[in-house]
């Protein structure tokens, strides 16, 4: 069910990803803020292996550094130390590449763009033609069970609704690998376990590789199929969970199952261990 404390953590020995490549590696990544007189160490000497088509979650208590370890991997700050390859070649610091989207913990929809043209906004910027355009956008309102809203502008919309534009904007570009930075974390129950089914629903068809932070250890289990779990900071690999469940999945009827609330225990109480760490200190 899981290995402890792995470094590198380990890589699948089952499931769809099993056999793939490997599409993302860390080595001895750390990042340190502040200082020399005033440093806070965020993350310290994570190993990660991730490979094609993996839906993978980053779990831990807050400020562990999830967060940071994913946007470094996608470039947008640089490491202090160690190195982040992508398709076995290792990246330049400050790199973003064509390959990655990248979806944020709130919804980036532009307030003064309808639903048609924050989803196309990507597309125009990569100059594709009008019947490319038309036919892309199109499809990502229905999949994200839009249709009826093209001409909406953010403002007339819930949070779920502007967070499915902001998920298919992304989604639209067709990147290869998806990097997910709490991107529900602000929805209600209801509104998250509907985006769940959303994203489970495209991801069963397209299988991109997806690196998906989260606090929440139930999203995490109804998603992915593998979790890898962070000590408090500073983050370090503690564990690694392979999620077993059988796909296609249904978000609330999976929770019902003995095996989902056996896992859940299971991981919840090494998780409680690295959040009592966090209060006392």
């Amino acid at each position: 069910m899981s290995s402890m404390s792995p470094n590198p953590a380990s890589l699948p020995t089952s499931g769809p990803a099993a056999s793939k490549p490997t599409r993302i590696s860390t080595r001895n990544l750390s990042k340190v803020f502040g200082t020399e007189d005033n440093q806070v160490v965020a993350v310290e000497d994570v190993d990660l292996d991730i490979r094609e088509g993996e839906f993978v979650s980053l779990l831990g208590p807050s400020g562990c550094g999830k967060s940071t370890l994913l946007n470094m991997i996608a470039g947008l700050i640089p490491s202090s130390s160690g190195t982040i390859s992508l398709d076995g070649e290792e990246l330049e610091a400050d790199h973003f590449s064509p390959k990655l989207g990248y979806i944020f913990q709130r919804d980036t929809t532009v307030p003064w763009r309808s639903v048609k043209k924050n989803i196309g906004f990507g597309l125009e910027l990569a100059g594709v033609d009008s019947k490319t355009y038309n036919r892309k956008v199109r499809d990502a309102i229905a999949q994200a069970r839009l249709t009826g809203f093209e001409n909406a502008f953010p403002a007339m919309l819930s949070g779920g609704m502007r967070q499915r534009v902001s998920l298919m904007r992304t989604l639209v570009m067709e990147p290869e690998i998806l990097l997910m930075d709490e991107p529900f974390g602000a929805l209600d129950a209801h509104t998250k376990i509907d985006m769940h089914r959303l994203l489970l629903d495209i991801w069963e068809r397209q299988h991109q590789t997806v690196v998906f932070v989260t606090h929440d250890l139930a999203e995490a289990l109804t998603l992915s199929d593998r979790i890898i779990l962070l000590s408090s900071r500073p983050g370090r690999v503690k564990e690694v969970f392979e999620v077993g469940f059988e796909r296609p999945r249904d978000a609330v009827t999976l929770r019902e199952t003995d095996e989902y609330s056996r896992l859940f225990s299971h991981i919840w109480h090494s998780l409680g261990e690295e959040m009592n760490t966090v209060g006392s200190q």
